[in-house]
């Protein structure tokens, strides 16, 4: 039988991680694939003496055909891939979607219609942004309102909305000296989005999200979900997205900008709940698939 690990985070025990964790080792099973979940701290990241890795198995725990990374622990990630593991999704995947100005890097080139985009300048920790001059170059470049979003955060909690100049001050100066981005909004996409995900090449499930109170289409946010019968050019851009991060599976966002779709960010590690109860499409399947025919 075919054996993996499903890597966590052990800060991270909430009900819907173990939802998703539970239903992926029951798919896992159903394909006859054994998949264990294993906590990112039972795995140490040890370098000996000499400076080169050490690798030891976690108690009780076999050597994996492969390992389903659900984590961001990137110093993980790299040091199982070193011991010969391959990971879905592999490290750099999850390293550029964890980080959306990253994100906004690597996708650089691809020509992949998204907001404009403006990587806010490096504050140290414990400073403060003493040149206050580039937020007029933020504004002409964007113009108001805009969007701001921290670099890391999930699920809508860290964009925010700035409709004036005070409003953009005020943010800048709450969030210190996080790594933040600044976009143009897609205004005739406020409150809607679509949720598209791709497994390997190809679009498995879509939705829509709305949010008649918010901005955001989260459904963490107060969104609403339906149905979403994608058009080959939003199963173009998600498909060509998640290639240039090279992921296996991800929750790519769309907005509908007034000249056609943009990218709003990939989602490494996408949940299917919300999905499947809104399309009744296992996401899970088409996973476990891809794993199988990727490992072989």
């Amino acid at each position: 039988m075919t054996y993996g690990w499903l890597v966590a985070n052990s800060s991270l025990q909430t009900e819907k991680f173990m939802d998703y964790a539970d239903w992926m080792k029951k798919e896992a099973e159903r394909q006859g694939v054994m998949l264990e979940l294993v906590w990112n701290s039972d795995i140490p990241v040890v370098f000996d003496c000499l400076g080169r890795r050490d690798f030891a198995l976690p108690r009780h725990k076999s050597h994996p055909d492969f390992v389903h990374f659900a984590d961001k622990d990137l110093h993980l990630g790299a040091h199982l891939e070193s011991a010969g593991l391959r990971l879905f999704n592999r490290t750099r995947t999850v390293e550029a979607c964890d980080s959306k100005a990253l994100m906004h890097t690597r996708l650089a080139g691809h020509g992949i219609p998204a907001p404009r985009t403006v990587i806010g300048p490096k504050v140290y920790e414990g400073c403060e942004q003493a040149n206050t001059a580039h937020i007029n170059n933020i504004i002409d470049l964007l113009g108001l309102p805009l969007i701001v979003k921290e670099a890391y955060g999930s699920f809508g909690k860290q964009v925010y909305k700035a409709e004036t100049r005070h409003e953009l001050e005020a943010i800048i100066g709450r969030l210190g000296s996080r790594e933040i981005i600044f976009q143009e909004m897609i205004t005739e996409s406020a409150g809607r989005d679509v949720r598209l995900n791709v497994v390997g090449s190809r679009v498995v499930a879509s939705m829509k999200r709305t949010s008649v109170s918010d901005f955001r289409a989260n459904v963490s946010a107060g969104g609403a979900t339906e149905t979403w019968e994608p058009s080959e050019e939003e199963k173009e851009i998600a498909v060509k997205a998640a290639s240039a991060v090279n992921a296996d599976f991800a929750g790519v966002d769309l907005l509908f900008g007034k000249d056609g779709p943009v990218l709003c960010e990939i989602n490494s590690n996408p949940h299917i709940r919300s999905i499947y109860e809104c399309t009744g499409v296992n996401v899970a399947v088409p996973m476990i698939e891809h794993i199988l025919t990727e490992i072989k």
